[in-house]
């Protein structure tokens, strides 16, 4: 593939974006590989110490869309990271080339070797761990968590300050892979997984505080760090150029490797979700079948006839949208790069404010035709819905079983509340400490909870399951 040389040095220069410096391996903790360790590179390190860490195994029983959905198989978090890493691998891939093309000339040989040989490794681990933060049960995990401080701000309000309160009636799974990633637990080794700065920097889809999200700006519409991790958030921003917005409240602007990993999140997805609908029985063969025809005539209506013949010689169902869905990623991932390159002087200024796949979407109807169809007749199905209304009490309970009883002192409890107490594993409790992180800790262990821990402890805490599990 060839590449138009649109952006020049200078304009790097103008951006206050040199080419050069927005990549680094720095970590929160440095050390010296030892010998007989350099057949992976330290960005290749992320990729393997994200794949091997408990936090990403957990992602096997979280769900994606479909909780708990029986003896079909499915997405959960953990196949679709996998996915999106996949996907995102490409993206790196295909923008390391360009860059190399375009601007050769003013690259040095570090950030050769880095564009060329790294910068998809970096992509593609971001995307590995972008979803780790995210409660059990998706979305109403999330939501459950925040509603319980919303719901409980006159018990609980007091014992915070205004920007710890905001974290916590604004839970966001963003901000909590940046804790997962970074936070060291108590009895744990410093630095959680220690990762590049480089790859942290990649999720950070909304780099402010809770107090400066605003829903009307992109970088804003949430929020990418607790207060617990605002130093670290910072080293890892300044480290890697981030363009600095506001000091306080603070307010970063994205990097523009985010804007792959979030392409990469986006077309998996919009995608697949379709897909594992189907599987179910969720929507009708005939129905996803017309609206991915649609979308690959729209993309690319040059091989919408071989496409055509091919869907033909396929007797099954199931084959057939696997087939679709195929194209349409392989599609969707080249449009993206050839928006990500069309957009470059805004991106790499931190002007940028749209997502890709959005873009995408406004060129290309029949990908807004699959949004609103997912939202009609997937999201808001009466079983999805139904399990998402149970995820959401059981995530809220086990707040309420375990929060009342940390924000007091260890003599101020009761036997129940210090019963309760005893079930939080020691790592994530933080006696001596104040009472945000304690909290954060009780947060810490929920939210790592995988739907079917969940649902297990909820029960035997409500007594609606009796007997001993050793």
């Amino acid at each position: 593939m060839s590449y138009p040389t649109k952006l020049l040095y200078f304009e790097f220069k103008k951006a206050g974006m040199d080419i050069n410096k927005i990549y680094t391996s720095k970590r929160s903790i440095q050390y010296t590989p030892q010998l007989g360790t350099t057949a992976r590179n330290e960005f290749q390190r992320d990729y393997d110490r994200i794949i091997f860490s408990s936090a990403f195994r957990r992602l096997q029983n979280k769900t994606q869309v479909f909780p708990l959905p029986g003896t079909v198989f499915v997405h959960n978090r953990l196949t679709h990271s996998l996915e999106v890493s996949s996907v995102g691998r490409s993206l790196g891939t295909a923008i390391g080339d360009y860059i190399i093309q375009s601007q050769k000339k003013i690259l040095t040989e570090d950030s050769y070797e880095f564009y060329k040989y790294s910068l998809n490794s970096v992509i593609a681990a971001a995307c590995l761990c972008h979803d780790i933060g995210n409660p059990a049960f998706g979305h109403s995990g999330e939501d459950a968590i925040a509603r319980f401080f919303k719901k409980n701000s006159s018990r609980l309000s007091n014992y915070f300050t205004e920007k710890e309160w905001s974290d916590l009636i604004h839970f966001e799974g963003n901000a909590n892979a940046i804790r997962v990633l970074t936070h060291q637990q108590k009895g744990k080794s410093s630095g959680g997984l220690l990762l590049t700065y480089s790859t942290m920097a990649s999720i950070a889809k909304y780099p402010c505080e809770s107090i400066a999200k605003d829903s009307k700006i992109l970088h804003r519409k949430k929020f990418g760090f607790f207060q617990a991790e605002k130093n670290i958030f910072s080293d890892i921003a300044d480290s890697s150029y981030m363009p600095l917005q506001s000091e306080n409240p603070l307010i970063y602007l994205r990097h523009p490797f985010v804007w792959l990993v979030e392409a990469a999140d986006d077309i998996c997805y919009n995608i697949i979700d379709l897909e594992d609908a189907h599987r179910l029985g969720i929507i009708a063969h005939h129905d996803c079948l017309n609206v991915l025809m649609n979308l690959t005539a729209s993309l690319e209506p040059t091989a919408i006839d071989k496409t055509q013949a091919q869907i033909k010689s396929i007797s099954n169902k199931n084959d057939r949208i696997s087939y679709l869905r195929a194209k349409i990623i392989h599609y969707l991932s080249s449009k993206s790069a050839e928006i990500f390159i069309d957009y470059q002087s805004d991106i790499f200024a931190g002007k940028h404010e749209k997502a890709l796949m959005d873009i995408i979407s406004e060129q290309h109807s029949p990908m807004k035709e699959i949004e609103t169809f997912s939202i009609e007749n997937i999201y808001n199905h009466r079983s999805v819905v139904e399990i998402e209304n149970a995820g959401y009490n059981v995530i809220y309970e086990l707040l309420s079983h375990f929060i009342f009883p940390i924000i007091l002192n260890k003599e101020e409890r009761d036997q129940c509340e210090s019963k309760a107490i005893k079930l939080i594993p020691s790592q994530f409790l933080y006696e001596n400490e104040g009472i945000y992180q304690k909290v954060l800790g009780v947060i810490d262990f929920i939210s790592g909870m995988t739907d079917n821990y969940a649902v297990d402890l909820f029960k035997k805490i409500k007594g609606a399951e009796i007997g001993m599990s050793i």
